[in-house]
């Protein structure tokens, strides 16, 4: 397709505003239904604070997962464009399954939901990139147009599903998520013809020839989902084998990467080593960020005074303070990054990282004087909640695109999409940690010592990072700041 010769909306082709919209739709059925669930489990399903923690963090682990999963069969012989629609239908199911009222139905919904998040969401962002040439200069503004889109269905999610779950019932927010990823997938269906070639089946005709055992390579998919979804939900019923699995996959993966490490040029090594202590930070950040979605919602439904005018705002809108700041502040802070860029100053990933952490161990400073104020009793202002929420935001903007970034630049390139994998994956780890962390707010400790010690942590972690950030830097040079310090140089030279 001829990117330069199509019709173009804001200087990019329309293709790139079909996959906003459906991730959009898309995300506004995974928020609004993530808005709702620590709620669901401890309001109408009657599970203790621990319970519903673990189950949450382990839905969080599952969703971070199964994209590593659905990326490769894409790549394989599935094709982005059907596994973008497979997803999006497995989905759609989950979410209105969710509306029916029964532990039962509960994880089959979720397993269906983290299927079909497997095949949509890893697949829909490579189809952004798959749509312009490597050097085209747009790329980057292509994707900051994308990530808009993710949040704004964040931010309506938990302010729609959120208002009329609470308000109505669970049913009708569940309900209206499901109604959400209908619409991203009609969006994409009707409007896939703007995309071209991208996205088809490497070879259409393998998608149907007998696999290894015999059996046709689709069918032996159909089999393999349909195996997977009950496997999922029985763990999701029982959090912690999927934490016992976290402790012995998290050290399988550093075995291989340092296996790999070992075939790489000296300089390489350097690179994968700095990058794979980055991704470890990052769990951290990740593991206390996600206290947004279980710790911090029921600490907001319990003990936060949401009256505004005389009016009771739900506890679910909480929730899209988060991508409001994102919504508010990107466009921002991607501006400070490319002025920084171009003065030749752009600060290292190391040293971002470490000011993510410290941003996010802050945030949790308001939180924990918001518990202390809560000791007695009393309801404490819904303003030290969004001081938090914009803390980790400003956090987030530091480390997360960031983070994507780095993995691209530092790794060997025949590790690129193997070690974003591993970024990915250790989200997974971070939402069975963020469980466990969680949890702990429902035993003695309570919620002050639980947000005291994740400030500790974060901070300690964060101020770590920052010493280590030299020795980091001279570990595996960036190319970006070995560019920096030669263009410099130069100046200084003339």
């Amino acid at each position: 397709m001829n990117i330069e010769a199509e019709k173009t909306i804001m200087g990019h082709p329309r293709a790139l505003f079909v996959l906003f919209f459906a991730e959009m739709w898309e995300r506004f059925s995974y928020y609004g239904m993530r808005a709702l669930l620590v709620l669901y489990m401890t309001k109408a399903m009657s599970y203790d604070d621990h319970l519903a923690h673990g189950t949450y963090g382990a839905y969080i682990g599952f969703v971070y997962a199964t994209p590593i999963i659905g990326g490769a069969l894409a790549d394989r012989f599935l094709g982005a464009r059907k596994a973008i629609i497979l997803g999006g239908i497995l989905m759609a199911f989950g979410h209105f399954i969710m509306a029916i009222e029964s532990p039962f139905f509960f994880y089959l919904a979720m397993g269906l939901i983290i299927a079909g998040n497997g095949f949509f969401k890893p697949n829909v962002s490579t189809m952004v990139g798959s749509i312009y040439e490597k050097d085209d200069p747009r790329r980057d503004s292509a994707f900051t147009i994308f990530y808009m889109g993710i949040n704004m269905g964040a931010f309506f999610a938990p302010l729609a599903c959120g208002w009329l779950g609470e308000t109505y019932g669970w049913h009708y927010g569940f309900g209206l998520a499901g109604i959400g990823m209908v619409c991203g997938l009609l969006v994409f269906l009707k409007w896939q013809h703007l995309i071209g070639q991208h996205g088809l089946p490497p070879r259409p005709e393998a998608l149907w020839e007998p696999s290894k055992i015999g059996i046709p390579k689709t069918l032996l998919l159909w089999i393999a989902i349909a195996a997977f979804i009950p496997f999922a939900a029985y763990l999701l019923k029982n959090p912690d084998w999927v934490q016992r699995g976290v402790y012995v996959l998290g050290p399988l993966t550093l075995i291989y990467i340092a296996y790999e490490a070992m075939r790489c040029t000296p300089v390489e090594r350097g690179r994968l080593i700095v990058l794979t202590i980055l991704i470890t930070f990052s769990i951290t950040f990740w593991s206390c960020f996600e206290q947004a979605g279980s710790s911090m919602t029921l600490f907001a439904d319990r003990k936060v005074d949401r009256h505004v005018f005389g009016w009771e705002i739900p506890t679910t809108w909480l929730q899209a303070v988060n991508p409001g700041f994102i919504l508010l502040f990107g466009f921002i802070f991607s501006y400070l990054w490319t002025k920084l860029g171009r003065a030749n100053r752009d600060p290292s990933s190391p040293l971002k990282f470490s000011l993510g952490l410290i941003q996010l161990g802050l945030g949790f400073v308001a939180m924990v004087i918001a518990a202390q104020g809560a000791q007695d009793g009393s309801l404490v202002s819904i303003w030290w909640m969004i001081l938090a929420y914009m803390l980790h935001t400003t956090g987030e903007l530091c480390l997360s695109p960031v983070g994507l970034s780095t993995v691209t630049r530092m790794s060997p390139t025949r590790l690129v999409g193997f070690m974003m994998g591993v970024w990915f994956l250790s989200n997974a780890f971070a939402g069975v940690l963020s469980g466990i962390i969680a949890g702990e707010t429902s035993g003695e400790a309570g919620y002050e010592t639980v947000f005291l010690k994740i400030v500790y942590f974060a901070c300690g972690v964060g101020v770590t990072l920052l010493i280590l950030t030299p020795l980091l830097n001279r570990l595996g040079p960036d190319p970006k700041i070995i560019a920096q310090k030669a263009a410099r140089a130069a100046g200084r030279s003339e």
